[in-house]
């Protein structure tokens, strides 16, 4: 075990990082705490193993767009398009695939290509013009969707074979239980080799870095933690590997972010263009990548709903779907203001969005309401990131 003056110096760590404004993703995870428990008093079936199933599956959509949003916000900017992008990779993965006939894959490609290709005309009019992003997401909002419907043409809906792999990859795949087991063990003993190796640098760098004991015992608990979520699931259809891609999407984008060049790249840009570029940082090539990944994870996102909806339509990254990606990834943790926030807050805002959505539909309240809660969390997130931005910059953190 930890020792107690181990577990009193951690615990000293946190108050400080909390008092000086660097709140992490607690408020969301407390936040989630709360509307999990409301909900389940309010109605039993909200935590049954079915029901969080489901909105495991439906976080997995919505949660890719999310992703690029992250990504854009990292930066400090916006964009305002991803719905309207994810929709017309939707139409054209419909309209190649089954009346064009091209093969499945083939019908991917030109899907995830479009969305590539929107984010590279972003960036290019970005750097080269110096409009703001968010008229030029604005309008590639309204463009985008005239296009996704011309696309579609008179017909307006297609619909996918329930027969096609991609189909059934996003309905109908789950895990068997031992194989959700085998991969949380793989995946938390490479967290903590991982961990091991970032404390062995620290201290030949002769920095503070953690404990041996104190990395097992993380670990341990996460596996536990995740062990536990498995079983849990697995006693209805278990993780549905759709979910699974979009946490490994998050992984790997995290992963980008904290352990390359590219990654601390995009932090510095987000917290001061111009320091950034006298340290030279190619700002225009990392503005270029961020909008190009963006709106490729939009595409994404736009293939998995058109996968589970079976179909494309002219509503398809219409509604909320626009507005609730970016509410999650402000809800999740990533700062309007730029250069803060990890990729872990597009699984974590849109966990509560999905949530608040799942709750009110079993308590049969309309989308009116789940739009006027929906937005009171959205004004509290940013409330709260401005107030630990001020704390940020009180203590000398910012």
């Amino acid at each position: 075990m930890l020792s107690p003056e181990g577990i009193r110096a951690s615990f000293a760590l946190l108050v400080a990082r909390v008092r000086g404004g660097d709140l992490g993703s607690l408020p969301v995870a407390g936040g989630l705490v709360v509307i999990w428990a409301v909900f389940q008093i309010l109605n039993p079936v909200f935590l049954s193993a079915q029901n969080l199933v489901n909105l495991t599956m439906q976080c997995a959509a919505v949660g890719t767009i999310a992703l690029g949003v992250v990504l854009v916000l990292l930066v400090g900017e916006i964009d305002l398009s991803v719905g309207s992008v994810s929709g017309l990779a939707s139409a054209v993965l419909a309209v190649t695939f089954v009346q064009l006939r091209w093969s499945l894959e083939l019908a991917l490609l030109a899907a995830i290509a479009i969305g590539c290709a929107v984010g590279l005309l972003y960036g290019f009019l970005y750097n080269r013009f110096g409009v703001p992003s968010f008229v030029i997401t604005l309008a590639g909002l309204l463009g985008f969707l005239g296009l996704q419907l011309w696309v579609l043409g008179a017909t307006g809906s297609i619909n996918l074979p329930e027969s096609s792999w991609i189909v059934y990859f996003a309905r109908q795949l789950y895990l068997p239980a031992w194989a959700s087991y085998a991969i949380i063990v793989v995946g938390v003993a490479a967290y903590a080799w991982m961990r091991v190796r970032q404390a062995r640098r620290r201290a030949r760098a002769n920095l503070v870095s953690q404990g041996y004991v104190e990395i097992g015992v993380r670990a341990g608990v996460l596996l536990i933690v995740l062990l536990g979520i498995a079983w849990y699931l697995n006693l209805d259809r278990g993780v549905g590997v759709m979910f699974l891609f979009f946490v490994a999407l998050v992984i790997v984008a995290n992963a980008a972010l904290t352990r390359t060049r590219w990654g601390r790249a995009v932090y510095a840009v987000g917290g001061s263009v111009e320091a950034a570029r006298r340290a030279g940082i190619r700002v225009d090539r990392i503005y270029l990548s961020v909008f190009a990944l963006c709106s490729t994870l939009a595409a994404t996102g736009g293939i998995l709903a058109a996968a589970r909806l079976a179909a494309a339509n002219q509503s398809s990254g219409g509604g909320d779907i626009n507005l609730n990606a970016i509410a999650a990834a402000v809800i999740g943790g990533a700062s309007l203001f730029g250069g803060r926030g990890t990729a872990f807050a597009a699984l974590l805002g849109i966990f509560v969005i999905q949530s608040i959505s799942s709750g009110l539909a079993l308590l049969t309240l309309g989308s009116s309401v789940q739009f006027m809660v929906t937005g009171v969390v959205l004004v509290l997130a940013v409330i709260i990131d401005s107030l630990s931005r001020r704390k940020r910059a009180a203590s000398g953190r910012a």
